[in-house]
Formats: C-alpha cells, sequence, structure tokens
C-alpha cells in the first residue's frame, strides 16, 4: 500500500504560477499518494510559515528561485524523503548534505531536454537553408532574390553536422536529425565509438568536428573546464560559411573571437544565450547580418512547462508507491553535470 506524503513547492510565486498553474495542484491532491501542505510556494525558508511546512514536508517539489536546500534547512526537515525538481540542474539549490542524509533528488532534465532539442534541430535546419542571412537581405530589398546563386551550397542534403557534447539534449538531438539526409558526428570525452553508432553518428575530436563540420551545436554543461570549449583557436579552424548554433551555455564560446568572423560574414551565429547573457544593445551581433539572437527560448517555456511539473508529479507519486525512480541525480555525476 502506498504511503501519503506531504507535498510542497519551493520556487518563485512567478514560476509556481507558471509551471503548477491550478491544474497541476488539484493533481497533487487528486493523487492518491499525495496530500499537498500548503498551495503557497516557499520561495524563502525562514519565518513561521516555512518552519511549519518544512516540519511536516516529506516532499519538496522545487523549481527555478529555489531557496537554497542545506544542512540548516534540512534539520528543520526532519521528515524529507524527496526533493523533485521541475526543471533541469539542482545544483544551484540542492546542497551536498541531501544526498548526505539519504534525501532523495531527481530532476525533470529529460522534460526540459525536449524543447531545447527540438528547437536545436530546427536551428540546424534552417541554418542549412541560410535562411537567417537571407531573410536580413529579404526585408532589405523588394527585388526578386535568386537565393542559391547567393549561396549556391545552400541546403541539407549531404551536410555534416557537428554535436558537441552527448548530453541529454545532444543526444536527443541527434535523435531528431536522424531522418534527414545529414552527416552526423559527435564529440564527447565520456563517448565510445560504439555509443556514437548507437546514436547514429560518429565520434571524432573536437578538432576534426570543428573544422570539417558544416554546423556545429553545442551541447555541453557550463564548467570550469567548458568555459571557451568553443576559444579562438577553435573558431579560426570553422570553415568558410559553417554556422555555429548554442542553445546550451553562453561561456562556452570565446565571443569576442566569434563576432568577428560573423561581422566579416564568414561565419553565421544562432545563439540562444550569450556571454554575457544580456549583450549590450551597441553589441556587433545584434545587428550582423550573419547572427541570429533568440532571448534563452529553447528550453520548456509557455505550455512547455507544466511536462516539468508532470515529471516532478510522477517521481512523487513512483516514490510514494515504493517504485524506482527513474529520474534520479546521483552526487557522483555532479561535477559533469550543468
Amino acid at each position: 500500500m502506498s504511503a501519503v506524503l506531504n507535498v510542497a513547492l519551493a520556487m518563485s510565486a512567478d514560476v509556481a504560477a507558471k509551471v503548477f498553474p491550478p491544474d497541476r495542484l488539484a493533481a497533487i491532491d487528486r493523487a492518491d499518494e499525495l496530500r499537498l501542505l500548503t498551495p503557497r510556494p516557499l520561495d524563502s525558508f525562514q519565518g513561521a510559515h516555512a518552519d511549519a511546512v518544512l516540519s511536516e514536508v516529506d516532499v519538496l517539489l522545487t523549481g527555478w528561485g529555489s531557496p537554497v536546500i542545506d544542512e540548516a534547512v534540512l534539520d528543520r526537515a526532519p521528515r524529507l524523503r524527496l526533493i523533485a525538481h521541475a526543471g533541469g540542474s539542482v545544483k544551484g539549490h540542492v546542497g551536498l548534505a541531501a544526498w548526505e542524509r539519504g534525501v532523495a533528488v531527481c530532476s525533470a532534465t529529460d522534460a526540459n531536454a525536449q524543447p531545447v532539442a527540438e528547437f536545436a534541430a530546427a536551428m540546424i535546419l534552417l541554418a542549412g537553408k541560410q535562411a537567417f542571412p537571407l531573410a536580413r537581405i529579404a526585408a532589405r530589398s523588394a527585388a526578386s532574390i535568386v537565393s542559391d546563386d547567393i549561396y549556391p551550397e545552400m541546403g541539407n542534403r549531404g551536410k555534416r553536422v557537428g554535436i558537441v557534447g552527448a548530453s541529454r539534449i545532444g543526444r536527443r538531438t541527434l535523435a531528431l536529425l536522424r531522418p534527414y539526409d545529414l552527416e552526423l558526428v559527435v564529440h564527447d570525452p565520456y563517448l565510445s565509438q560504439d555509443d556514437a553508432r548507437a546514436l547514429g553518428a560518429r565520434a571524432v575530436s573536437l578538432e576534426d568536428l570543428l573544422r570539417t563540420s558544416d554546423v556545429i551545436s553545442l551541447h555541453a554543461p557550463a564548467l570550469p573546464e567548458t568555459r571557451h570549449l568553443l576559444n579562438r583557436a577553435g573558431i579560426a579552424l570553422l570553415r568558410r560559411g559553417a554556422v555555429v548554433v548554442n542553445t546550451a551555455r553562453g561561456a562556452l564560446i570565446d565571443h569576442d573571437a566569434l563576432t568577428e568572423r560573423v561581422v566579416r560574414g564568414e561565419l553565421t551565429a544562432i545563439l540562444d544565450v550569450t556571454d554575457p547573457e544580456e549583450l549590450p544593445i551597441e553589441h556587433p551581433l545584434r545587428t550582423a547580418d550573419h547572427a541570429f539572437l533568440t532571448p534563452h527560448i529553447a528550453g520548456s517555456m509557455g505550455t512547455e512547462l507544466p511536462r516539468l511539473a508532470d515529471s516532478a508529479l510522477n517521481e512523487a507519486c513512483r516514490f510514494a508507491r515504493g517504485e524506482p525512480l527513474v529520474s534520479l541525480v546521483w552526487q557522483d555525476e555532479l561535477a559533469r553535470q550543468a
């Protein structure tokens, strides 16, 4: 028989309103295994209200804006057994003490990977058609445009797409691209050639990927050792006309070096993230013909957000029923995760 677990939300109020709208809050109480202690999310663990909730909570459903769950918080939450994050990385708000005390931690990383991979695959296919620089040209010209006179190599047939990072998102992006007539290569220091073949790709060195790919899509985590993974030397290797797609983190790229080649028209950059996150209004990438910027929209947005809630709620129900969790975050994997 399932236990009935007390549940509370820990995230900012605006995130809770989007990720756990009324129908998702109602789903908690409809679940036989769960009981919502309060519909009010904890955006702080300070004060009498937080004390009362922490003293009774078995499961914390966390999201963006969650306060940090450290030893002091765990001391006030003696019943806490599960932290189910309705988002991606837990490194910003779950302290190591949670694992040390045997609290299970899971994440909706897989659910959040889906829209990012969809966005990346769409950008890669549009890049092959030179959609972004041609859109700039079309916006300025009333004359007929013969696109393949301007870009005789446009098109996706036979193009080499290089995926940097066989993360969940990188793997999903490869899966989405497999039906197309593309050559897929991947670089990840933890990926074997057999593993790459199973993904429909060929494992190559980073240098080979950068030197030979028509489109490069970044899917590595943002870690100290991956800062400027695509550095000035790497950017210099990119063939003229290559496209860089970044839906991961801006710090993976040396933006000064990238900007120089983009402004000269040698490369196209499709960037959902930049470094800094908000580029100065006068930054050359904002107006360059070969740059296309979006405001960090690849991850779960709008109608995609309740998918994160469903992932966390499903894990809470599994936990209550004593079933294995499907999205556990292991302490020894944290060093390689974003």
